[in-house]
């Protein structure tokens, strides 16, 4: 029996549902582990772990679909030691996922070589970053979605300096996220929602954005809301696992 997506629901607003837990008690990931060597180092000789997420409950009838993102870590501050993550936010009339936050990332095609060439294609299609710009380090265990998309995380480093072209088609926005955030649990949310007998569990990761004031502007500029949930804030978490194990 094929279940409706939450995004389907009406007037569903994932912002609204009651938050039950926030992991505070889990220990942050320090920042050295985040600096481009360590991260290649760690990626070459992985520790033993297991992701605490890879699928969701099936709300399509539509057979599996092997797809790949890339999960830019752009390498700013002195020695690189400031990492944010570079995500976008989906169009509202995408078939699937409309209006979330995402990874760049899509269908893999056949011509594609591996994981690694399908997310590379797709940053370029969706946003413009050039494959130049870009050091794949890792892959993170495959994530299947309620759409059926069996989902390879790409994991590179990404040098500044790159111009990006968002595709107007797909993406309605791009921004960056300190790693150092995300990698920490106080900042994972833990979501119930309930709706005619179906469950659902999720992470949020709620990030608000400072916004630089405007010339002559005398009042602080509101922060803007960006806000990480479902399948990007679950291989986020997967990431942290991996990264604190």
């Amino acid at each position: 029996m094929s279940v409706t997506p939450l995004s389907k629901l009406p007037h569903f607003d994932p912002r609204l549902v009651p938050v039950i837990g926030i992991d505070a008690h889990l220990p942050r990931v320090a920042p050295e582990r985040l600096a481009p060597q360590a991260l290649v180092e760690r990626f070459a000789r992985p520790p033993s772990w297991q992701p605490e997420l890879v699928l969701e409950k099936l709300f399509a009838d539509r057979a599996p679909a092997h797809a790949a993102v890339l999960v830019p870590l752009v390498m700013h501050g002195p020695q690189a030691s400031r990492p944010t993550v570079l995500l976008t936010e989906r169009t509202a009339q995408l078939s699937t996922h409309s209006g979330q936050i995402a990874f760049p990332g899509g269908k893999a095609d056949e011509a594609d070589a591996d994981a690694a060439d399908t997310a590379l294609r797709e940053a370029w299609e969706e946003v413009g970053l050039e494959a130049g710009h870009v050091q794949v380090i890792g892959m993170l265990p495959t994530y299947t979605t309620g759409t059926a998309f069996i989902v390879t995380p790409v994991v590179a480093l990404v040098q500044p300096g790159f111009a990006l072209r968002p595709n107007p088609h797909e993406v309605a926005d791009v921004f960056e996220v300190p790693l150092e955030f995300l990698m920490n649990p106080a900042n994972h949310h833990r979501h119930v929602f309930e709706w005619e007998g179906y469950r659902r569990e999720w992470f949020s990761m709620p990030y608000y954005e400072p916004r630089p004031a405007a010339p002559g502007q005398t009042a602080a500029p509101q922060a803007v809301e960006r806000f990480i949930w479902g399948a990007t804030a679950a291989m986020l978490r997967n990431f942290y696992r991996f990264l604190s194990a």
